[in-house]
């Protein structure tokens, strides 16, 4: 049995190229929000980073994932001085 029918029959589903891609942007962009926040002492700017790295381990699907860290990323903009 090869591998990719091996994975389908346990049940597993593997993320698309577009989940992978904005996984891994927004996860920059949070840990480059956090180190900026602890740069200037901005505790809020730190968990919006925090949030940006974290969140797309709890959404599955693609387009909410682009969805909620377009809204944060909105909400690192309108937290800046």
């Amino acid at each position: 049995m090869d591998t990719p029918s091996l994975i389908k029959s346990l049940g597993v589903s593997l993320p698309s190229p577009a989940y992978l891609t904005g996984a891994i942007a927004f996860g920059l962009v949070g840990m480059a929000a956090y180190a900026h926040g602890k740069r200037v002492e901005r505790r809020q700017t730190q968990w919006i980073g925090v949030a940006l790295m974290l969140f797309p381990y709890a959404i599955s699907t693609t387009w909410l994932m682009y969805s909620v860290g377009a809204i944060l990323c909105a909400g690192l903009l309108v937290n800046r001085e």
